[in-house]
C-alpha cells in the first residue's frame, strides 16, 4: 500500500491539478490511498476536494498548521490506521506478514507522470534498507529541478540562498547540491528536497514524523532524512521517477513571512545538528546580509528608481529582520 499525504493552503487549482495526475497515472502495483491536509485555505480548496474528489480523506485544519504540521496531521491518522491494522491482524496465523506500506509526501504544485509512483515502489521494495526515496523533479517546461543534496556546513547555510550565493566557492555549491552525482543517475544522497520523497512504513514508526517543535516549515525534511540515516536507513535520489513540480506556490504568497520562515529554519537546523555557536554566527550573517539589501533598497527609493517598488521591499525587508529569525 502507498499513502500519498498532500498538505495544502491556498492553490486549490494547483492541487486539483495535483489529484487529478494521481487519478490519472495512479500506483498499479500497490492499493493507493490520498489524503489532503487542507490548512485553513480561503480559496475554497477543501469544498473543491469535496465535491470532486470523493475518494479522498480529507483533513480540514482550522489553522495554518504550515508544512510540517499540516504533514504531522496526516502521518497521525496514517499511523492511527496502521495500529488498527495490527489489532484487526493479531488473530491470525502467525506466518501471515503485513504488505509493505510506504507513504508519499507530496506538494500540491506538484504532478506525478506516468510510471513515477511504481518507479519509487519498486526500487522501495527492493531495496529494504532504503528509507526515503526523492525522484527527478521537473519544472513544467521540463528542464530539471534540483533536488538531491548533502546536509548543509555553516558556510552553505550562509551562501545558500542569499544574495552571495553566485560567490560562493564551487566546493561549497558542489558539494551541498550533491553534483557528483548526475541528475541522471541513480545514488545516496543525504537529503532530498520535501515536494516529493516517499518514506517507507518502518521509518516512520520508529523515526516518528516531523519536528514541528522546531520547524514551521524548510528545512523539516532536512532533519526529517538526518534523523532516518542516523538510525541506520539510507536516502536515495532515483531520477527513474518524474515529478513535476511547480515550486513554491504557497509560500511564495507571503514574501516576508517566507523570508523570516526560511531563514529561521536554517538557523534552528544548524543549532539542533551542530550547536548554538554556530547557529548564533549563521544568524548574526543572515541578518547583516539582509540589512545589506535593505540598505541597497533603501540607496534605490532614494534616487527614485522604482519607487514602489522599492518601498514595499523595503517594507518587507524591515519585517523580516524585526523577526530576528528566532
Amino acid at each position: 500500500m502507498v499513502v500519498i499525504l498532500i498538505v495544502s493552503w491556498n492553490v486549490r487549482d494547483l492541487l486539483r491539478a495535483c489529484l487529478l495526475s494521481l487519478e490519472r497515472y495512479p500506483a498499479t502495483t500497490h492499493e493507493q490511498r490520498i489524503i489532503v491536509v487542507d490548512n485553513a485555505s480561503t480559496d475554497g480548496s477543501a469544498d473543491m476536494v469535496r465535491r470532486d474528489f470523493p475518494g479522498v480523506h480529507l483533513i480540514a485544519n482550522a489553522t495554518n498548521r504550515g508544512f510540517t504540521g499540516g504533514n504531522n496531521d496526516g502521518l497521525t491518522h496514517i499511523r492511527e490506521r496502521w495500529a488498527v491494522g495490527r489489532a484487526q491482524s493479531a488473530d491470525k496465523p502467525a506466518h501471515t506478514s503485513q504488505p509493505t506500506a510506504h507513504v508519499l509526501l507530496l506538494n500540491p504544485d506538484a504532478e506525478v507522470t506516468p510510471g513515477a509512483l511504481d518507479a519509487m515502489l519498486a526500487y522501495a521494495d527492493a531495496h529494504p534498507d532504503v528509507g526515503v526515496i526523492g525522484p527527478q523533479l521537473r519544472y513544467p517546461d521540463g528542464s530539471v529541478q534540483s533536488s538531491k543534496r548533502h546536509f548543509p556546513t555553516l558556510a552553505t547555510t550562509i551562501f545558500e540562498s542569499t544574495w552571495l550565493q553566485n560567490y560562493a566557492p564551487r566546493r561549497v555549491s558542489d558539494y551541498y547540491y550533491a553534483r557528483e552525482l548526475r541528475d541522471d543517475q541513480t545514488g545516496d544522497v543525504d537529503w532530498v528536497v520535501g515536494a516529493a520523497m516517499l518514506v517507507r512504513r518502518e521509518v516512520i514508526e520508529k523515526v516518528g514524523g516531523l519536528d514541528e517543535r522546531t520547524f514551521f516549515m524548510y528545512s523539516e525534511e532536512m532533519d526529517w532524512c538526518k534523523r532516518i540515516k542516523d538510525a541506520g536507513w539510507r536516502v536515495v535520489y532515483l531520477p527513474q521517477a518524474v515529478v513535476i513540480h511547480h515550486e513554491a506556490k504557497s509560500s511564495s504568497q507571503a514574501s516576508a513571512q517566507r523570508i523570516i520562515n526560511f531563514n529561521t529554519s536554517k538557523v534552528r537546523y544548524l543549532a539542533k545538528h551542530h550547536g548554538r555557536a554556530q547557529a548564533a554566527f549563521a544568524r548574526f550573517a543572515l541578518l547583516g546580509l539582509l540589512r545589506w539589501e535593505w540598505l541597497i533598497e533603501g540607496g534605490k527609493w532614494l534616487l527614485g528608481h522604482k519607487r514602489p517598488l522599492r518601498a514595499e521591499r523595503i517594507r518587507i525587508y524591515s519585517q523580516a529582520l524585526r523577526s530576528r529569525f528566532k
